[in-house]
């Protein structure tokens, strides 16, 4: 077990994750209706969120789902800054609709970044949806589509998020303590 098991407490219940991302799933099925819906997943965290969100979208609504590796972060609990593609997509983008699906957004580089390299890609529309948004912590500006919960700058983990690979389990957001 780590150093951090005993210094974190909930942030935002299970129950409140799951109602908004069916509230999420519904917003996006009627943006989305009568178009084809190619999900981007950041890996890891982002696949949590992504399962649970595609699940919520409109039977109606055909869903092909791709996944990207970027890293930023590596074993530390701040970003280093420093943006590298770990795995590229499957497929071509060209002509599709991109949902982009990540689990936090909080200094933006990774985000800027990602977003240029899919836009040069010619995709029809490229959206972005994220489960946790941490606009104080805005180095670089993103347009964010689709956001769970705007929350303030704090370390979290669950639904996906981390800390040195441990904690993406927790159904329900958790806050680290200091």
């Amino acid at each position: 077990m780590s150093d951090i098991d005993n210094r974190f407490s909930v942030m935002i219940p299970r129950e409140e994750v799951e109602k908004r991302i069916k509230e999420l799933g519904a917003e996006i099925s009627r943006d989305y209706a009568g178009k084809e819906i190619h999900m981007i997943c950041v890996l890891k965290g982002g696949v949590y969120f992504m399962t649970l969100l595609s699940r919520e979208i409109s039977e109606d609504i055909p869903v092909s789902l791709d996944f990207m590796s970027v890293s930023s972060y590596g074993n530390e609990m701040k970003s280093t800054g420093i943006v590298k593609i770990v795995k590229d997509l499957d497929e071509p983008l060209q002509g599709k609709h991109v949902l982009v699906i990540e689990d936090i957004i909080d200094s933006g580089r990774t985000l800027h970044y990602l977003l240029g390299i899919l836009k040069d890609r010619q995709p029809a529309s490229l959206k972005l949806c994220t489960l946790l948004d941490k606009p104080d912590r805005r180095e670089r500006e993103v347009k964010v589509d689709y956001t769970g919960f705007v929350i303030e700058d704090k370390f979290v983990l669950g639904c996906g998020m981390d800390y040195q690979q441990q904690y993406r389990n927790l159904p329900y957001i958790a806050v680290v303590e200091s």
